[in-house]
């Protein structure tokens, strides 16, 4: 059973070396899944914060510097303002775990150098000493947003390496003052990166440990008695069956009508599966279908329900789905087949096994049906189909008229 093999990855992950914090393959990737709508509204709310308090320097700016304000007043509200607002924008409307701990770790970055050049803009006497409230920026970065560490790492020592060049080279300033200040920047690093490192080892155990508890209690597949029994669960996958699928279709859409929530669905094909199975043979081509199964249900959210539709057809149900979540997850289902390299020889000597996604996200509304978003999302996978295959398409609402083709069939013909 995939929850076996899960909770089996869980105990050898807590069994690790306390100094590893990235997990191994697909609990990274379900634990970023997991996580991901949280940390990134928790990282919108401390940057919202953080660039007011940066903006409120420039009364210090006016106190200490009257000789620069103007030009603080054009970087701090005219450049780092929009900036930083314009990241946060992007990390709310959902980005990859990667790219939203970069574009995080670039603000703290950012707001070095203006704050460096600004400081190098004035000759007024204490302007130096705003040098010794540099090591703000980096609590912000290390603490506030808590960044994933080896990205707080990274803006840390860069901030510390720009701050050092500007301090160096700022004539006003006296040489004791700038080794207290590099060493205080150096001090207030380590002691924050510290501090992150026990933050995200914390968190990471803390999931881990639930994580297992769930597992141990039978909880983490939604409905496991029912999944286990034959008529309902799909004899070659394990995973659910056309059967399984009609009855949670017609459930979900009904609490997300109750509770005016929105609900996604993919619907998945093999590409090229015929030339597959002529060339290999049926039961090579059963163990296919049987990795291509397991590669989906390790990359999907723990509340999605991967079914096998028939055939080499599947379809994951998601429930309370944005069309980024649902965009994000589909992008990982892609790769995580293309990355098993099943070489597809009935294709090309170098071809291997993909899939192409179709995916449709949508709130249910008193004029549609439960079979409306099968349609949009099969017309999305015909539109995959049409453009190449391995990718993903999703559906604009608009596209597919509400009520056509209410079985679902539109395009099957193109796969």
């Amino acid at each position: 059973m995939v929850n076996d093999v899960l909770l089996k990855d869980v105990e050898d992950a807590l069994g690790r070396g306390p100094w590893r914090l990235r997990f191994a393959g697909h609990i990274e990737t379900q634990f970023e899944a997991d996580t991901q709508r949280q940390r990134s509204r928790n990282m919108v709310a401390a940057g919202l914060i953080s660039a007011f308090i940066y903006n409120l320097f420039l009364i210090n700016d006016f106190s200490f510097r009257p000789d620069a304000f103007t030009m603080a007043v054009a970087l701090r509200a005219g450049v780092m303002l929009p900036v930083g607002l314009a990241i946060l924008w992007q990390v709310h409307r959902g980005v990859s775990p990667p790219a939203r701990e970069f574009l995080m770790a670039c603000t703290v970055v950012c707001a070095t150098v203006i704050s460096c050049v600004i400081l190098a803009s004035s000759t007024a006497f204490y302007s130096y000493l705003d040098v010794f409230s540099f090591g703000l920026i980096l609590v912000v970065g290390n603490i506030v947003y808590s960044l994933r560490f080896r990205y707080a790492l990274a803006s840390s020592v860069l901030s510390i390496v720009i701050a050092s060049a500007f301090v160096v080279t700022y004539d006003p300033m006296p040489t004791d003052a700038k080794r207290l200040a590099i060493f205080t920047l150096l001090a207030n690093a380590v002691f924050t990166l510290v501090a992150n490192y026990r933050l995200e080892r914390s968190e990471r155990l803390s999931y881990l440990h639930v994580l297992r508890e769930k597992l141990r209690a039978g909880h983490y597949l939604k409905d496991n008695e029912v999944l286990s029994q034959l008529s309902l669960t799909d004899p070659l996958t394990n995973l659910a069956n056309r059967r399984q699928f009609d009855a949670e279709l017609a459930t979900r859409w009904r609490e997300a009508v109750e509770k005016d929530a929105w609900i996604g669905l993919m619907v998945i094909d093999i590409d090229h599966f015929k030339a597959y199975n002529d060339h290999y043979g049926h039961p090579q081509g059963d163990d296919c279908l049987r990795q291509v199964a397991r590669a989906m249900q390790l990359n999907s959210r723990t509340a999605d329900l991967v079914v096998r539709f028939g055939g080499e057809e599947f379809v994951v149900l998601m429930a309370e789905a944005s069309p980024e979540a649902a965009d994000l997850e589909a992008e990982r289902i892609r790769r995580s087949v293309e990355a098993l390299e099943i070489p597809n020889a009935g294709l090309s000597p170098r071809a291997v096994v993909t899939v192409s996604v179709g995916v449709a996200v949508l709130p249910p509304a008193d004029s549609m049906t439960a079979e409306d978003i099968l349609c949009h999302a099969d017309q999305a996978l015909y539109q995959a189909k049409r453009r190449g295959r391995n990718r993903v398409w999703v559906a604009n609402p608009d596209d597919v008229p509400i009520g056509d083709d209410p079985a679902g069939n539109v395009g099957r013909s193109a796969r």
